[in-house]
């Protein structure tokens, strides 16, 4: 039972372990924040609750700054630090910000002068390095634009600071998020901390390392075929990718527009919750971005002590079959099992569902993506954006300046896309890749039309080495989500043998376009109920 669930080893054999302090070692200053439980008035109006949620950094760090129990200064100092002693063993930044103590001072000036603090004041928020910032370089993890700082931020940056945030820095990804390690970075290799002989997943590593570490309290990501998901689930977690439009996607450099997003990251599902109503919304610089209401996603973070003994019931979950074959791993199918009897537990039916047409999603995705790819990676060219190879002629300063500053992988999506785009064979790829991809939203409508959500692993296994599976291609239940454009949750949902302290498993869940609420509803009950936040976020 994930209930109880205990870490194969004992916190005091952490604390002697310099490696497992990069996951375990507490925050002082956030040890003196109230345990109380979170109840539905304290989401609703947070400035006047005397009882901060134990589950929310956000909820709590609002409380402690309102009740002057802590400065944003001291609260910025401890992160800080902590990152500073982490750092070089992660790796998890490729920048960190010079002025994150200069605005939890003006924080605190506003505090002094009785002024209206935003919903994210205090919150440290880091940045995948593939989302611009108008302060700090956004490589995207590429030499090719080493050294960039663009003229603006991206819309959701924007929000987060406009709203009190402080953005702590860029993190580390696979090259435009290209890659499921973050190996493919062409800075530095990112570490898990719950072990770093591994990866941290990708291409959003940094930005999931960054949160379990504790270097930030919350941190953005981008998913285009899982990398926000599968990273939530190597580094215990919570991930979440929104449906396609939900969050705008200006300032985010395209790798491929029809499957990219924004999503978020978090200690807890408030957390991620907060993070999405956050930076969600329409957005007239971005065309695909939706014009449907943000529902207040924090009215589905409820006190247990106020629900019903089955407070999920009636709720109908459909377990995926085909997530459950060959290739994943035993551990994580047991934990996935054991998360679907706890559901069940809590009032919901809970039946295997098949969907015959979820193989034919990797395929599709890879021709798709690097067909997107090929196109929206035509612009950096040396003369554009970025580094320039001196030349005698323009021809050659094209080809120099992309040999040199894009990586292998990088190199071999482009050349596999504009082959799938070329006369002669975009019928044979890149149309029928298209129809796929309509097949599968089509097997998604109508598994949803008869479940609320569907559940699957994550990843078929926990996180592996680094080094050990760098070329393998992602799997294949996290890049149909994608394809479909829906919405999806990740959730620790229990251990697997390895590491130094066991390695956590993540939960996918699965819903209906624009239906995040009921995600966040769910996945907020069943961390409460199986008090999935003790044994990996604390």
């Amino acid at each position: 039972m994930i209930s109880t669930l205990q870490p194969p080893r004992s916190l005091s054999h952490f604390r002697s372990n310099p490696t497992l302090l990069l996951r375990y070692a507490s925050l002082k200053p956030l040890s003196s924040l109230s345990s109380q439980p979170v109840t539905h008035s304290t989401i609703t109006d947070q400035s006047q609750s005397p009882n901060p949620p134990s589950h929310s950094q956000i909820l709590s760090t609002r409380h402690s700054l309102l009740s002057r129990h802590l400065t944003a200064t001291q609260l910025a100092e401890s992160f800080l630090t902590r990152l500073r002693l982490t750092e070089p063993h992660l790796r998890s930044f490729l920048h960190v910000s010079d002025s994150v103590l200069a605005q939890a001072r003006e924080l605190d000036e506003k505090i002094q002068r009785n002024e209206e603090l935003g919903p994210l004041a205090g919150v440290l928020v880091a940045i995948k390095d593939n989302i611009c910032t108008a302060e700090m370089p956004s490589t995207a993890g590429s030499r090719v634009l080493e050294g960039y700082t663009p003229p603006y931020d991206a819309t959701a940056v924007r929000k987060i600071k406009e709203l009190g945030g402080i953005v702590v820095g860029k993190t580390n990804l696979d090259e435009f998020g290209m890659g499921s390690t973050t190996e493919a970075s062409a800075y530095q290799v990112t570490a898990n901390p719950w072990d770093i002989s591994r990866v941290p997943g990708g291409s959003s590593g940094g930005s999931a390392a960054a949160v379990s570490a504790r270097q930030c309290m919350v941190s953005l990501g981008s998913d285009t075929g899982g990398s926000v998901r599968q990273p939530a689930s190597f580094c215990g977690v919570v991930g979440l990718k929104p449906t396609y439009g939900r969050v705008s996607r200006f300032g985010l450099m395209a790798y491929a527009s029809s499957l990219d997003v924004i999503g978020c990251f978090g200690t807890s599902v408030a957390d991620a919750g907060i993070l999405l109503h956050a930076i969600s919304g329409h957005d007239r610089l971005d065309a695909t971005s939706s014009k449907r209401e943000v529902p207040d996603f924090s009215a589905q973070f409820v006190s247990m002590n106020l629900l019903e003994s089955k407070p999920l019931k009636g709720l109908r979950i459909g377990l995926i079959r085909e997530t459950l074959d060959d290739g994943v791993d035993t551990g994580v199918t047991s934990a996935v099992r054991t998360a679907a009897l706890h559901l069940e537990e809590l009032g919901c039916c809970v039946t295997e569902v098949s969907l015959p047409s979820f193989s034919l999603g990797l395929p599709a995705y890879y021709i798709l993506a690097s067909s997107e790819s090929s196109s929206n990676l035509s612009r950096y060219d040396g003369v554009r954006y970025g580094n320039q190879v001196a030349a005698d002629e323009l021809n050659s300063q094209y080809m120099d300046s992309r040999a040199k500053g894009f990586g292998s992988e990088v190199k071999r999506r482009i050349l596999t896309g504009t082959y799938a785009l070329s006369a002669g064979y975009y019928d044979a790829y890149y149309k029928r890749a298209q129809q796929v991809r309509t097949v599968i939203q089509k097997s998604f409508k109508t598994a949803l039309d008869e479940h609320d959500i569907l559940i699957s692993p994550a990843a078929p296994s926990a996180a592996y080495k680094i080094g050990e599976k760098k070329n393998d291609p992602l799997a294949m239940y996290a890049v149909n989500v994608n394809l479909a454009g829906l919405p999806a949750l990740v959730l620790p949902c229990g251990f697997v043998e390895g590491g130094p302290a066991g390695l956590p498993v993540g939960l996918q869940m699965i819903g209906a376009a624009f239906d995040e609420g009921k995600l966040l509803k769910v996945a907020h009950i069943l961390s409460r109920h199986c008090r999935i936040a003790d044994l990996f976020l604390h």
